[in-house]
């Protein structure tokens, strides 16, 4: 087994070993793209499953778009097309020839109109509500799709910035732009339960400055976390849109009073790299941390009897052990491969599983087993006739994870108020920052180009005159928090 990089030595060199040992995931043949192995989708399909249900339980309804969308499309909306052109992958010709044993693209096979690769589906699910939306019956109208998108980064790191990745994206029609701000603040909601109550990640959540606001929304809701070397990952947003993409498309209903009105829009995800975010927040020097909640493996089992003995009621008690788990719901997996037994340790804590019970002659002998948790390397002894107590441990693990990581957090969050506080302190260690910011691009602007720090969300709008932005001087407008980011 490869040895890991500390965390204290090369952060960034820490996540891909990780990543790569844990068997989460590896590069794929195009640059930029990644293969999701089957114990990495086993965690995506367990944190996708919980916010699936949240989904559907607040009323929306899961569909599926088209891969591909019109050029045109795109064009409709001219803040949107501006945010994604860098990036978008296009499709030119239809058709491939062999010629001496190589392939060619067909000339003849060019598209009339090029097509794009799905970056984001905003234009062409608004292209299909023009369809379905005529009045006030139709409204309001709340999809959601799982799917993988194409962005063409430059820049890419497993998981956290890939050219392909998976993801979901809710897109809602309103009558009335309270109804559409509310589903925004909903949707919000709806991700800090999931990514504090199921990952475990303690979140900041605010809204979005105009340069880092979403191309083509109105507003832009952040839910902004904490990695372990003190840096910002944005971890989802929900976008009011207004009735920018209605009108684009030319979407409006009638209304009760047979009045023509416009439609307003929201949209919202997250995707893969909430597994980033999982792999920094929790991690150490051993490997993964992953909370019970959404780990693939709850409990592995490692039986420990080297010569044999007993063997027939040795694997009886094994399974009855595993039985009484099951039994309680636990995701349980019994590692009897012919490893060593500090092999087996080495590996499921690299592999983040909650707790580790292991059983060997002496346990079997007193009728019990030895519990140790991933979190904190406690062992303890729990008798047999006392397993339904593994459902408590695992419930204090997770509460532990995320009470760790919310203490990290607010150690490393702190206020300034001057522009010589704010660069020392950066100077000297990541943290979060909050700091009053008055309300323009250009401060906001020249701070990252000094500091590389940038607005990661509003946390609230200012109303003491007193208090004055920490670049220009000038009265602040909102109370930020600025910090280094991925």
């Amino acid at each position: 087994m490869a040895k890991i990089t500390k965390q204290s030595e090369n952060f960034s060199k820490w996540y891909t070993d990780v990543i790569l040992d844990a068997d989460l995931a590896d590069y794929g043949p195009v640059k930029g793209t990644m293969v999701v192995k089957p114990y990495g989708f086993s965690l995506w399909t367990n944190i996708r499953n919980s916010l699936n249900q949240m989904i559907i339980d607040s009323g929306h309804e899961n569909a599926y778009f088209p891969l591909f969308i019109p050029k045109s499309f795109l064009e409709k909306e001219a803040k949107h097309v501006e945010g994604f052109a860098k990036e978008c992958a296009v499709v030119t010709h239809s058709k491939l020839i062999s010629e001496d044993g190589s392939l060619t693209v067909d000339p003849d096979s060019r598209l009339e109109e090029e097509i794009i690769v799905r970056p984001t589906s905003e234009t062409i699910i608004w292209h299909m509500f023009k369809k379905w939306i005529t009045s006030y019956r139709d409204l309001p109208l709340k999809v959601n799709q799982w799917a993988n998108v194409v962005r063409w980064e430059m820049r890419t790191r497993l998981f956290l910035r890939t050219s392909e990745f998976l993801w979901q994206e809710g897109h809602t029609a309103h009558a009335t732009k309270e109804e559409a701000m509310e589903e925004t603040l909903l949707i919000v909601d709806i991700y800090r339960k999931l990514f504090e109550e199921h990952l475990a990640i303690p979140t900041m959540i605010g809204r979005k400055s105009n340069l880092e606001r979403f191309a083509g929304a109105d507003e832009t809701f952040s839910i902004e976390t904490m990695m372990r070397d003190k840096k910002a990952l944005q971890a989802g947003t929900s976008h009011y849109l207004g009735t920018n993409f209605g009108s684009a498309f030319d979407v409006k209903f009638q209304s009760k009073d047979n009045k023509e009105l416009p439609v307003y829009a929201t949209s919202w995800g997250v995707s893969t790299r909430m597994v980033g975010a999982l792999i920094m927040v929790h991690g150490d020097d051993k490997g993964l941390k992953i909370p019970p909640k959404i780990a693939p493996t709850q409990v592995v089992i490692i039986p420990i009897n080297p010569k044999n003995q007993k063997q027939e009621e040795f694997t009886s008690f094994v399974d009855r052990v595993n039985q009484g788990l099951v039994g309680q719901n636990v995701r349980t997996f019994i590692d009897d491969n012919n490893e060593s037994p500090g092999f087996k340790f080495n590996k499921w804590e690299l592999k983040g599983v909650p707790i580790r019970i292991e059983i060997g002659l002496k346990e079997f002998e007193n009728m019990e087993v030895t519990v140790c948790r991933r979190d904190n390397s406690e062992k303890q002894q729990v008798p047999i006739d006392k397993i339904d107590e593994i459902p408590i441990i695992l419930q204090n693990i997770q509460d532990s994870l995320f009470n760790d990581a919310k203490t990290f957090m607010d150690d490393n969050t702190c206020t300034v108020n001057t522009f010589a506080d704010f660069t020392e302190t950066l100077s000297n260690d990541n943290q979060f920052i909050k700091a009053y910011w008055d309300g323009t691009d250009d401060t906001e602007l020249q701070i990252k180009e000094k500091t590389k720090a940038t607005i990661r969300c509003i946390l609230e709008d200012n109303e003491d005159s007193s208090n004055k932005c920490i670049f220009s001087g000038q009265t602040a407008k909102h109370l930020v928090v600025f910090a280094k980011a991925y």
